[in-house]
């Protein structure tokens, strides 16, 4: 091969995608699209980026390109994007577990849209190596209602027992008493967790029924001092309904210790739902 050759070789391959150097400076114009909300501009100019490199480079423009589509509320194809993202089995694990994360995000609010082949994201992310994104996932299948999340059961009860976090372990009770509030009782131990005044003998019972039903769709009984959860679990049309009668989030709890054990509160909601709440 004479030299001219290999020049004018050395000449292409320095000019090919394959062989392109970092640019801080696109970097830094393609964030600054995104952080300025510009998510349309952001996602094209990280897809040039993801198209003209590799390594590195690349694995973090094909998260941003997912991110800017998320941005946009295009959630399938965002979904479809962190999914490539993973594919490349990116280095940087903060990202990873970020685009993780977000698949839950975006594949529950897909299944609330209806589109239900997206339950299975969520469930296998139970699994998830990393515990923010185990959680993350049983909090969202909790909002799902029972039959889709009755798997997140066992990774509430998790976070019930060990977690010292009080809003976390709050919002794993909340998910319990949506998915299975008998499981909440075996979580803290039939009353005996921390938190629960021993020798408390009065129980909050609630029961909800559908419009026109004669059996309870909702059973739960717990002990009074997790009124406040069962406010927090109520359907939003019987909360506005408790509100009408003077039973805020701010007064509920204190209220309800006062009842006696012969008084039900009786709300009917604007569909027809009926909610029974007493102590006994």
């Amino acid at each position: 091969m004479s030299r001219a050759t290999v020049l004018a070789l050395a000449v292409v391959l320095a000019g090919s995608p394959l062989l392109a150097q970092p640019d801080p400076d696109r970097l830094k114009s393609a964030k600054a699209l995104f952080f300025d909300r510009k998510y349309a501009e952001a996602r094209q100019a990280w897809q040039r980026i993801l198209a003209g490199s590799r390594g590195g480079e690349a694995d973090t423009a094909a998260y941003w390109v997912a991110r800017s589509s998320e941005n946009l509320g295009e959630d399938a194809r965002a979904l479809k994007e962190y999914a490539d993202f993973l594919r490349r089995h990116p280095t940087d694990r903060a990202l990873a577990e970020e685009a993780r994360t977000s698949r839950v995000s975006l594949a529950a609010r897909l299944y609330k849209s209806g589109q239900k082949q997206h339950l299975p994201i969520l469930r296998e992310a139970l699994a998830d190596p990393s515990k923010t994104v185990r959680y993350f996932a049983a909090l969202q299948l909790s909002t799902l209602g029972p039959e889709a999340g009755r798997e997140a059961v066992p990774v509430l009860q998790q976070i019930v027992q060990q977690e010292a976090d009080a809003d976390l372990v709050d919002r794993a009770k909340v998910g319990l008493l949506r998915l299975d509030p008998q499981a909440l009782s075996r979580a803290l131990g039939a009353g005996r967790s921390e938190g629960l005044p021993r020798g408390e003998g009065r129980w909050l019972k609630v029961r909800i029924f559908e419009k026109g039903g004669s059996k309870p769709k909702v059973e739960v009984n717990l002990p009074v001092a997790l009124a406040d959860l069962v406010f927090k679990s109520l359907p939003d049309d019987a909360k506005r309904e408790l509100k009408l009668k003077g039973y805020d989030a701010e007064n509920f709890w204190e209220r309800l210790k006062a009842v006696g054990p012969a008084r039900i509160i009786d709300i009917e909601g604007d569909d027809g739902e009926k909610v029974q709440i007493w102590i006994e």
